[in-house]
């Protein structure tokens, strides 16, 4: 792999890959943030198809990186399959820009979403990692970071988006305002590979092998039809629920399998760092669970059950639309990175640094505390209706939970995967989240509403007996998480003692 002469700094190199993935999240979650209720309101899906729906299509958006990971790694290389993953997203959001409400092209369109996302996520998430490769000491730090920056282009997507939607619809039609709200998604994107464009250079010297060497033309071809084949598979799994779910419990038997083969088979310096990978990667499937509520029963909660107006002390402040309270998630996290990180560098510095498995038992405790918040506003609710700061403090728990689990799920593969499997393991935690996606739509389903149900104070009820068992089972997490603190803490020592770090590209403050 060519190295720069001289060395491009972390920080620019760790810019460019941050932006583009800003501009990715904003074309998904701006996607993600109306998908639910527009198959529910233009496609007439119930509630609970439209959730398994969005979870299957989330499962195979997730799952799809284990392949790309790979393409990166050994067929194109990592730069180069990020920036297809990105083109291909565009694409797909395009789709979705079409003014049609047959679900055939919906199905098509995530199709294509997946198979982009595929190449996309993992490569993303790869670059960073070899940024810092060999930097221990500072790599959660700077995940975490990565994390706050990529959650500025969906904060501002969730915001804007569902605005667009009734922006448009109000003044072209309602039609035309869900379909031009998808199109932004992809005009976002377009400006972000415009920008990737102009900052490439900087990622020259970070990549794989094969980023260092021109595209066979077979190759190329058998790409082409390999991602063709897959947009065609995911549109019929999409439309079959029961092919959805026999793919879903596959996966994770394939990805456990996968986990033991590389532990039996890997050197013994290696196998402590992959087998506390494996325990960490399955407490984050179950933190995915909680976080699949987002778009889901969440969502639909905001939808039949908030007080859309922002008032304090009885002055009225102003109105979200209901989609718009998933952005509470994306603006928790812009506020609350930085101080993670403050912290983790002091106690850096200082030697006392929690480890990861700590930081996933924290976690849990606070996505706990989050849906509890749901239960404690509904006793002050009226005509069934929670207040609107209700949302602001469940999900300003629920995001800290997630920077401690999912924010440092992407550090621990890093942190504990040997380098020559980093990009087909960044796939594999992704299928795990996918799995995870996937059981999520099928917990908010216990929140389904019967068709004879229409009275805010009988949907209240459901909705919350949902979040209060999402608190206890999160308590439970928190509960097994301590529990296996001694045994993460061994295996984390004994991968320390027989890991030899690389050096970093360059020693520099994020």
């Amino acid at each position: 792999m060519a190295i720069q002469n001289p060395p491009v700094s972390q920080n620019r190199a760790f810019s460019t890959v941050f932006l583009i993935e800003m501009w990715e999240r904003f074309g998904f979650y701006g996607m993600q943030v109306l998908m639910v209720t527009y198959m529910m309101k233009k496609l007439g899906f119930i509630d609970s198809k439209a959730n398994l729906v969005w979870g299957a299509a989330a499962a195979l958006i997730y799952a799809t990186p284990a392949i790309g990971g790979w393409v990166g790694d050994k067929l194109i290389g990592t730069r180069r399959t990020m920036v297809i993953g990105a083109v291909v997203l565009t694409l797909g959001y395009a789709m979705l820009w079409i003014p049609s409400n047959n679900p055939t092209l919906l199905y098509s369109a995530l199709g294509v979403i997946i198979v982009g996302n595929g190449f996309f996520k993992p490569n993303a998430g790869n670059l960073v990692r070899k940024i810092y490769e060999g930097d221990d000491v500072r790599i959660d730090s700077a995940f975490t970071i990565y994390y706050m920056a990529v959650n500025v282009g969906s904060m501002v997507s969730m915001t804007a988006t569902p605005w667009i939607r009734n922006f448009v619809g109000e003044r072209f039609g309602d039609a035309m305002g869900w379909h031009t709200a998808f199109g932004a998604c992809a005009v976002g994107l377009l400006l972000g590979l415009i920008n990737y464009s102009l900052m490439h250079r900087t990622l020259a010297h970070v990549g794989s092998p094969a980023d260092d060497h021109p595209v066979k033309p077979g190759r190329a071809l058998a790409l082409l039809g390999g991602s063709l084949a897959m947009v065609f598979i995911a549109a019929f799994i999409l439309q079959s629920l029961l092919a959805a779910k026999i793919c879903v419990y596959l996966a994770g038997l394939v990805i456990l399998g996968i986990f033991v083969h590389l532990i039996r088979s890997s050197e013994k310096s290696e196998r402590a760092g992959l087998i506390a990978a494996l325990v960490l990667t399955v407490q984050t499937i179950f933190f995915f669970i909680f976080y699949a509520q987002m778009a889901t029963s969440l969502n639909l909660f905001a939808q039949n059950n908030v007080n859309l107006s922002f008032d304090v002390f009885g002055v009225h402040l102003f109105n979200w639309i209901p989609e718009q309270y998933q952005n509470l998630n994306a603006i928790w996290i812009v506020i609350l990175s930085p101080v993670l990180v403050l912290i983790y560098n002091s106690l850096g510095r200082l030697g006392k640094d929690p480890s990861v498995a700590f930081k996933f038992a924290l976690g849990f405790g606070a996505v706990a505390v989050g849906f509890f918040m749901y239960g404690i506003g509904a006793m002050s609710a009226v005509a069934g209706q929670v207040s609107s700061w209700t949302m602001v403090w469940g999900y300003g728990f629920y995001s800290l939970g997630e920077l401690l689990v999912s924010g440092l799920g992407l550090a621990m593969i890093a942190r504990y995967v040997p380098a020559r499997m980093g990009g087909f393991m960044m796939g594999a935690y992704y299928v795990a989240v996918g799995i995870s996606q996937y059981l999520g739509s099928v917990v908010a389903n216990l929140a389904s509403m019967p068709e004879n149900i229409k009275d805010p104070v009988e949907s209240l009820n459901i909705y919350i007996s949902l979040f209060n068992k999402l608190g206890f089972v999160g308590i439970a997490c928190t509960v097994i998480a301590v529990v296996m603190l001694p045994l993460m803490n061994r295996l984390s020592r004994s991968h320390a003692e027989s890991h030899t770090p690389l050096p970093a590209v360059h020693s520099e403050e994020v």
